[in-house]
């Protein structure tokens, strides 16, 4: 059946700010291109969002003919304000923006390893405060979070793990009961993955894996577009995955002997220094989950490190006896390496990996560095948050 009048309008509302978002400012004439709707069909839906709020006038084309095809429009970005968290066991990171994503205000805060879990919630909390005020007066419409651990698919609850703070869950439950925004929290591998499938590595991919290579190890599951969480909210803990080369297989409660023991940044730096390569952070530089050990290692070996060669064969052999693992279950195409170690090690390390996947697997799969680095989690939230608030706010008569 034809869809209503009503109805019509909705759907064109829809896909025309769909376009803003996606495309930034257009003027009627684009919007008629892009759209395929008549002339006075575009004038009308243009009027209606702009009595809305939801787009204003932002410029003009350029277009010789000055009139009311040459205005651009865009949406009104300051209508609310996004935030995104990247919550570590060491440090919270803040990044508020409007809603296009331009970055308005950014803070980080390292959290004691012998803070209390109500100082740590109290401080995080205090930073997304102070950081959403010096954005801007706009209210804050939504919030994504990113943290290690399980979400629980069926509540969208961060899970109580063990070996990870209890502030963490903490403070996901404060931000949901104190701020008038909407709070969504999801596993920081899925969010690098979100973030590189949009502005990273895997732009042109609906189907890869990311494997989340850092103090722990991770992957997050892309297919058809879709992440993919599993029934418990565990997919992707690769960690657990029992290899050989280690000298036990993991347990319920402890990923030791798994595939953490070999490519866990713990386990790259005990590597790094059976070949020689020198570990050691950086004067100056920060530790804890950043680990700037194993990335010093890393780095040292690319800069051309005695044994730095034979130093990145042996960790690209162990990477790929995990990725072979999710490769053949899988059959994803293309994997994407990120985290602290994946980054550093960048397309050399990538490249290997490759090497020795098209050795131990029938299944052509792609290996890629990934381009966000240390942004990656952040970059995930503020899509999240984000897309939360463009189902909100920009829906036809919100």
């Amino acid at each position: 059946m034809p869809a209503s009048p009503s109805t019509a309008r909705a759907i064109n509302d829809r896909l025309a700010l769909e376009l803003f978002q996606r495309d930034g400012p257009l003027t009627a004439t684009q919007l008629k291109t892009l759209t395929g709707l008549s002339r006075p069909t575009v004038a009308d839906l243009v009027e209606r969002l702009q009595g809305a709020g939801l787009i204003r006038v932002v410029g003009e084309s350029g277009a010789e003919r000055r009139g009311p095809n040459a205005r651009l429009y865009g949406i009104v970005a300051d209508r609310a304000h996004l935030a995104a968290l990247d919550v570590r066991t060491d440090s919270v990171a803040v990044v508020v923006a409007d809603l296009l994503g331009v970055t308005l205000a950014e803070d980080t805060l390292p959290i004691d390893g012998g803070t209390g879990t109500g100082p740590a919630i109290e401080q995080a909390v205090a930073l997304l405060e102070r950081t959403a005020r010096r954005a801007g007066p706009a209210p804050l419409h939504s919030v994504g979070i990113g943290a290690p651990g399980l979400i629980d698919p069926a509540t969208g609850e961060l899970r109580d793990t063990t070996g990870l703070p209890a502030w963490h869950r903490g403070l996901v439950a404060a931000l949901q009961q104190q701020l008038p925004a909407t709070v969504l929290v999801e596993n920081e591998t899925n969010l690098a993955a979100v973030a590189e499938q949009r502005v990273g590595a895997a732009r042109d991919r609906d189907t890869f894996v990311l494997l989340w290579l850092g103090q722990g190890i991770g992957a997050a599951v892309m297919l058809d577009g879709k992440l993919r969480r599993g029934a418990s909210g565990g997919a992707g803990e690769i960690g657990f995955l029992p290899v050989p080369w280690t000298t036990g297989v993991p347990s319920a409660v402890n990923c030791d002997g798994g595939f953490h023991s070999l490519a866990g940044s713990a386990a790259v730096c005990e590597l790094a220094a059976r070949y020689g390569v020198p570990a050691e952070a950086p004067a100056g530089a920060r530790g804890g989950e950043q680990d700037p050990a194993a990335v010093h290692a890393v780095h040292a070996a690319l800069a051309g490190a005695a044994n730095g060669d034979a130093f990145l064969d042996a960790l690209a052999d162990r990477v790929a006896l995990g990725a072979a693992a999710v490769v053949s279950v899988l059959d994803p195409g293309c994997l994407v390496l990120a985290g602290e170690v994946g980054h550093a090690g960048g397309g050399e390390l990538a490249s290997r990996v490759e090497e020795r996947l098209a050795r131990m697997s029938p299944l052509p799969t792609e290996v890629r560095a990934g381009e966000l680095g240390g942004a990656a989690v952040l970059r995930g939230a503020l899509v999240v948050a984000r897309e939360a608030a463009q189902d909100a706010l920009f829906a036809p008569g919100s």
